[in-house]
């Protein structure tokens, strides 16, 4: 047994708390210093705090009670985090979709979510427009859809309501955003209960459909509390970050931990190489939080007039991966002291960090955090011996730091409880000293520039073109540290799509961080006994000479 992740003599339990309480108790500390900087418009957190009470008893006009889902798809701006307050403040349940979703992707989060509610971008109503009846029925439960900054849409007339015929056979109310903003700033009568559901963060499947992680507000406080343990930073700073805010990231790690320090947040719209050291400057931010692909690029990109004037002005970057090298880069050539937030997990448990300052070995993700009991499992449950890879698996020592389960999915919740611990699917080792060291991913889904991609899913958006008989949509190498996608396919007798036409035809039906890189035909793929895939065949065989480059054809997808 690895008693470092046994809980120490004399503990007290975890602090239970809430994002709705934090802001309350910001907001009477100091109401009038600054939170939210996007891109130089300012709220302070007395603003905020009113802006969310007047959105909260507005959606409670509108049916929104404790316990339901409302869905959103948001950029990044003051609105996205001023809705996932307000729905915490009425008890509800924020479901921040990412806005890449189209089509299947799309349809399926939102129904599975069971939202009555959607809120979206004006530019992102076609995809639910084109949808349709898909929304409501079967299974469906959407009956309205606000939609912001609709003022564009048209030139004159009414502009708090969208014009009926712009979309006269949409099986849902459509209606503007701002008719329902709200003009009541009472606080609402009680705070949320800590072990409520705060948030539904969809993760990508593997083997089927995205799953729905339920994330209590207490767990998003502790997840920001970890990593704040790991990267400190106090009330005089401004934390930067350009991820967006339907990840879990921006919102625990971002908001959530400013919050708790009473700093300030600066939110980009999107991240951009030659736009982070203006932004930097503008913001004076002293903490970035980004990925570690996008670490490297900006270690090697080149020279810009801000670089120069804000060198050593970031102290901390915050975030995963960074390898030695590019650590070293970021102290030398930008005088940063601490990077990398060196901690293990994912949505549904953070489990492992080291307190700021504690040395650890290169690659290390930190020690287990004392809120947790965290093991090496092998394949019959059995923990292994210090120092051997196996299966993660780890269960909490107090109450709503670990996710809720899967939303209306009891079978997949039970699946990964097994023996009554949490089964991470990751595989990863411990040291004779209790570092961890993540190895590998157990399950067979991929990662590309910070995104989870199901692997399922792209294979049955693949398999709907007609020329496709068999696919495999897998991982290889990439230089910036995550995967790169590939989609190795066998066409049906006498079909003729290139590659580049499959590439083409794929970017109007997935996510742009889903559009594979690589493509490569095979008149065979390689399978099991039971024509299963190899995977790691093909992902062992990475880049052949037969395989098909985006990045050296002459087509760029757009977002």
């Amino acid at each position: 047994m690895n008693t470092a992740n046994s809980p120490s003599t004399g503990w007290r339990p975890a602090e239970r708390d809430t994002p709705v309480a934090a802001l309350a108790r910001a907001a009477a500390a100091h109401p009038h210093k600054t939170l939210f900087d996007f891109s130089g418009a300012k709220t302070s957190y007395a603003e905020f705090d009113a802006l969310t009470n007047r959105l909260a008893h507005a959606l409670q006009g509108l049916g929104v009670t404790a316990g339901a889902t409302v869905a959103s798809v948001l950029d990044n701006h003051l609105d996205a985090v001023t809705l996932w307050i307000a729905l915490n403040k009425l008890s509800a349940v924020s479901v921040p979709l990412n806005t890449a979703l189209k089509g299947e992707f799309l349809r399926h989060q939102l129904v599975d979510s069971g939202a009555a509610i959607a809120v979206c971008e004006a530019a992102y109503l076609p995809r639910l427009v084109e949808l349709g009846a898909a929304l409501t029925t079967p299974g469906g439960t959407l009956v309205r859809v606000l939609v912001r900054d609709v003022m564009c849409d048209f030139e004159q007339g009414d502009r708090t309501a969208v014009p009926p015929a712009t979309y006269p056979n949409a099986p849902f109310a459509i209606e503007a955003l701002d008719a329902h903003r709200g003009h009541d700033s009472t606080p609402l009568p009680t705070l949320p209960d800590p072990a409520a559901l705060n948030a539904l963060i969809y993760t990508s499947g593997t083997t089927g459909p995205s799953k729905g992680c339920m994330i209590s507000g207490n767990q998003m406080c502790h997840v920001a509390r970890l990593l704040l343990r790991a990267a400190p930073f106090g009330p005089d700073d401004v934390l930067w970050t350009p991820l967006p805010l339907f990840h879990l990231n921006a919102i625990a790690t971002g908001v959530v931990s400013t919050l708790l320090v009473g700093a300030t947040i600066a939110i980009a719209p999107r991240f951009s190489v030659s736009g982070f050291w203006p932004a930097v400057e503008a913001s004076g931010a002293t903490v970035v939080s980004i990925l570690g692909a996008l670490g490297t690029l900006l270690a090697r990109a080149p020279e810009h007039p801000a670089m120069q004037r804000c060198f050593g002005q970031i102290h901390t970057v915050k975030g995963n991966p960074f390898s030695a090298d590019i650590k070293a880069i970021w102290r030398e050539r930008f005088g940063a002291q601490r990077i990398g937030s060196n901690a293990y997990g994912l949505t549904e448990a953070l489990v492992t960090t080291v307190p700021a300052g504690v040395p650890m070995p290169e690659g290390s993700s930190g020690r287990c955090a004392p809120e947790f009991d965290v093991r090496i499992f092998d394949d019959a449950d059995n923990e292994v011996p210090t120092g051997t890879a196996g299966e993660v698996v780890c269960r909490p020592f107090h109450p709503d730091i670990l996710f809720k389960g899967y939303w209306r999915r009891p079978e997949d919740t039970q699946k990964v409880m097994t023996n009554l611990w949490f089964h991470t699917g990751d595989i990863g080792r411990f040291d004779a000293d209790g570092f961890f060291f993540f190895v590998d991913r157990k399950k067979d889904y991929l990662r590309r520039r910070g995104e989870n991609i199901s692997s399922f899913e792209m294979e049955a958006a693949v398999l709907l073109h007609p020329d496709i008989e068999q696919v495999a949509v897998h991982a290889v190498f990439s230089a910036f540290g995550e995967d790169d996608l590939k989609v190795t396919a066998k066409l049906v007798p006498m079909g003729t799509v290139s590659e580049e036409a499959l590439c083409r035809w794929m970017a109007e039906r997935v996510p742009h961080y889903a559009v594979p890189r690589y493509i490569e035909f095979r008149s065979e793929l390689p399978v099991n006994p039971q024509g299963r895939v190899l995977k790691y065949q093909l992902r062992d065989e990475g880049v052949t000479p037969a395989t098909w480059d985006l990045e050296r054809s002459d087509f760029k997808p757009q977002r």
